[in-house]
């Protein structure tokens, strides 16, 4: 089992796509941040009225929580290589041969995805408070890093992060395609679920059913969300947001395993 963990880990960490990703995830968070930290800590008088989306505390906490829904596609993309990209570059007969028994094939690849996860989240979470905390500093009312709720937030952003870069894996094992796999975590990841949240959302009728999409789960597993406006009502338990991620990453894995993995090579 070691060994086989060791390969995948080597397999991707041996590419420059990994690290690629992880500059562009950089560049977008730090502008993303950076800019809704400006726009957020503008006077509202000053703009023509109106009231401000939030203020201290829960300003710092909603925008530091961007690391999430702004860019998790990276992790998810990052993560469904660890399969398509043997699928892309015909070395799954390769790495059948020298690893036969697909369940521990399948759990060595996840295990990389939590590994690359960290790493994601690490260097996404870093760059959304480096870019975050100096305009909060100087036109808010503070970057609250000492606040432990908003340490607790930053944390939970990376365990959040190693979640996506492993449901990435679990979704690449059952679409094996990676134009496919890439075009609907983009398309999933940027325009439907955005839509979808803030649509299902207006309505009462459907705004519990967007409290378990992933996105939103993920917000509530690092309590507190850019889109929601009262995170203790909009929002799942921190558990059960856990929870239904976690309930994700399980369906997409028996998939691969029963479906993807049980095919014959060649």
């Amino acid at each position: 089992m070691s060994a086989a963990i060791t390969a995948e880990i080597r397999k991707l960490f041996t590419t420059r796509l990994w690290w690629i990703l992880a500059l562009v995830l950089v560049a977008y968070l730090v502008f993303i941040a950076g800019f809704m930290a400006f726009a957020f800590t503008v006077d509202p008088e000053s703009m023509g009225g109106g009231e401000a989306v939030a203020e201290g505390e829960e300003l710092a906490k909603q925008i530091y929580s961007l690391t999430s829904p702004i860019g998790y596609v990276f992790p998810l993309i990052i993560g469904s290589l660890l399969f398509t990209g043997e699928y892309r570059h015909q070395t799954i007969t390769a790495t059948l041969l020298t690893q036969p028994n697909r369940t521990v094939l399948m759990a060595a690849k996840l295990v990389a995805g939590v590994v690359v996860g960290i790493v994601y989240g690490v260097i996404g979470t870093i760059a959304t408070v480096l870019a975050a905390a100096p305009i909060l500093a100087w036109r808010g009312d503070g970057t609250y890093l000492g606040s432990s709720d908003v340490l607790t937030l930053l944390g939970m952003s990376v365990v959040v992060m190693t979640i996506w870069a492993v449901l990435g894996t679990a979704i690449g094992s059952v679409l094996t395609n990676q134009v496919a796999a890439i075009i609907v975590i983009v398309a999933f990841t940027q325009f439907v679920e955005p839509i979808a949240r803030v649509a299902l959302a207006a309505w009462d009728a459907t705004s519990e059913v967007a409290k378990f999409m992933p996105g939103a789960a993920a917000d509530a597993v690092m309590g507190a969300s850019f889109f929601a406006t009262d995170a203790s009502t909009d929002l799942l338990s921190r558990g059960a947001g856990a929870a239904v991620l976690l309930a994700y990453v399980a369906v997409f894995v028996l998939l691969g395993r029963l479906v993807t993995l049980r095919r014959d090579v060649g």
